[in-house]
């Protein structure tokens, strides 16, 4: 067995130690002091231009803006992504996912820092057509999201095209990313006319996005590799003890990132938000790593070619979406059952805000109350100022990494033995 390279020992060292001295010297409240008043003046400064786009309104710009913020948000990226690894675009799917976790963390961790709030309404006309969308409604304002995700995803979409099909033409290379900028430019502007972000938001989007894409275009191949192989360059495969360290490095990974993330002024759905996709991230790098050469290399066949039909394709879906739902039902329950239990076993004083209804914060504090003295489990997390764990992040990250494994190692194991 391999010793375990230094670079992964100094990343997490270096989460773990800036998760301790962001809370010893509340980093977070003196970046937020600094921030704050500046972006609300400027929401408030630009309200008469979101006023003046929302003249226009009509019900069908209404339905038609509605409609393109269904298009990137977060449910309809969760139901295209297994459509993308099912459809034999492997690569192209593990790193948008990749992607869109590190858009989601980055995104909401800078909304709960800055905590800026959203355009007023009134005056502004806000328009909630969906649940999601009531949902986003609650989060803190800078950077828009959307604009965010839109910029990074569909720049990256555009360039695995281009390399895909290894199109040198500028011609199809400028089409491409004119396309790319009508549709970032249509989500930005949805989001002001919906009175879901100010223009200040946008900007941040815009700028955020574009740092984040640059950033990821210099690094996606070198994280690839990584993930399909556990090593920093060519070699052998690896061995048993080398996969478990392999799924150690993400799980620990994964589970310091829960930590390292901002307290908001008041709670919002942005950090439920994070553990999801922390969670699908968890699950599909493990996932794929175990099952690159039977489900993920580069040679499998394809969506649309003779070794697999549409009819073939469509069968599938029809299998592989309902047994998804089926493990999120299954997984949701069985963490229910065992994380508490787990935790009651450590020691370790937690509570629930949805899930378990026994662990509500008022049966959670008499049960604090009977503690006499921390366990060592406790003791890891002195750098905590909580006096009670949430056991639904845990669930949801259990669920959605359960969800993300089944993706790509449960359905893919179903379709080879259906002949799909």
């Amino acid at each position: 067995m391999e010793s375990i390279p230094r670079w992964e020992v100094l990343s997490l060292c270096g989460i773990g130690t800036w998760v301790i001295l962001s809370s010893m010297f509340n980093v977070t409240q003196k970046i937020r002091s600094l921030t704050q008043p500046w972006v609300s003046s400027y929401v408030v400064s630009t309200t008469p231009i979101t006023l003046m786009i929302q003249k226009y309104h009509n019900k069908y710009l209404d339905a038609f803006f509605s409609a393109l913020s269904c298009v990137v948000s977060v449910p309809f990226y969760t139901a295209f992504l297994p459509l993308l690894f099912w459809s034999g675009h492997c690569k192209l799917a593990r790193q948008m996912t990749l992607l869109m976790a590190l858009c989601d963390y980055i995104g909401n961790c800078i909304k709960d820092v800055v905590c800026a709030p959203r355009p007023s309404a009134p005056p502004v006309r806000r328009i909630t057509a969906t649940e999601d969308e009531k949902e986003n409604a609650l989060e803190y304002g800078l950077p828009s999201s959307h604009t965010l995700n839109t910029v990074c995803l569909s720049g990256f979409l555009l360039q695995y095209i281009l390399s895909y099909t290894q199109n040198d033409d500028a011609i199809t290379g400028l089409a491409g990313l004119v396309i790319v900028c009508l549709f970032v430019f249509f989500i930005a502007l949805g989001r002001i006319y919906l009175g879901m972000h100010s223009l200040i938001d946008i900007i941040a989007g815009l700028a955020f996005g574009l740092a984040i894409l640059a950033s990821w275009l210099s690094v996606h191949k070198y994280i690839d590799y990584f993930i399909v192989s556990g090593q920093n360059g060519p070699g052998n495969a690896l061995e048993v003890p080398e996969a478990e360290r392999f799924a150690s490095f993400w799980a620990v990974l994964c589970f310091l990132l829960l930590f390292a993330y901002p307290t908001p002024q008041l709670p919002t759905p942005s950090f439920e938000f994070h553990t999801a996709f922390n969670g699908v991230a968890l699950g599909i790098v493990i996932g794929v790593h175990q099952t690159y050469h039977q489900f993920h290399h580069e040679s499998v066949p394809r969506v649309f070619t003779p070794q697999l039909t549409l009819p073939a394709f469509l069968g599938r879906l029809i299998v592989g979406y309902p047994t998804i739902l089926l493990v999120r039902f299954c997984s949701k329950a069985l963490a229910k059952w065992m994380l508490p239990m787990l935790a009651n076993a450590l020691g370790i004083p937690v509570r629930s805000s949805s899930y378990v209804p026994s662990l509500s914060v008022s049966a959670s504090a008499k049960k604090l109350d009977q503690i006499k003295q921390a366990g060592y489990i406790q003791k890891l997390f002195f750098f905590s100022r909580q006096d009670l764990f949430e056991v639904d992040t845990g669930i949801r990250l259990f669920q959605y990494a359960t969800l993300a494994w089944s993706v790509v190692d449960l359905v893919p194991s179903l379709f080879f033995h259906l002949g799909l």
